[in-house]
């Protein structure tokens, strides 16, 4: 045995109908198509979502609202998730975004506000991009600053 002379096991391998090759083949004409419509077209492909004519589903169901392309996402930082990573010692009294990046509050293209959840009991030197009323006022109870970008 060698390579020249490999072949499938007997009846392992069954011959393709060969359509579309005279009518006393007994699969001409249509070629097993069926009659007409674009199925029995050469190049047919079936656009995604189509539902044979019926108005697809993406343009049934009703549109609302807009979305504002000039929309400002922020990273929301709790001052309770601030007080727990500074009593595990992942962050220190100054808060930058480079200190919340390295702790992974926040990625490095995120705008980062402070909202005012939870307690704060440690004086921190807070820089970020917002803060809420609150949490502004519970930062500076505690001692510490806050400083808007």
């Amino acid at each position: 045995m060698s390579l020249s002379n490999l072949q499938p096991a007997e009846g392992s391998v069954k011959k393709g109908k060969r359509i579309a090759r005279g009518e006393g083949s007994g699969k001409g004409g249509t070629a097993a198509r069926g009659h007409k419509g674009a199925k029995s077209r050469s190049g047919y492909s079936r656009k995604i979502g189509f539902e044979g004519g019926q108005m697809p589903l993406q343009r049934r169901v009703p549109k609302f609202g807009f979305t504002n392309i000039n929309r400002k996402e922020y990273q929301g930082i709790n001052l309770d998730k601030l007080q727990e990573f500074f009593e595990a010692g992942k962050i220190n009294e100054t808060v930058d975004l480079n200190a919340l990046i390295d702790a992974r509050l926040a990625h490095k293209n995120d705008l980062v506000k402070i909202l005012g959840r939870g307690e704060l009991k440690a004086k921190l030197n807070i820089t970020a991009h917002k803060f809420t009323a609150s949490a502004k006022a519970a930062i500076e109870a505690a001692g510490g600053s806050a400083v808007t970008l």
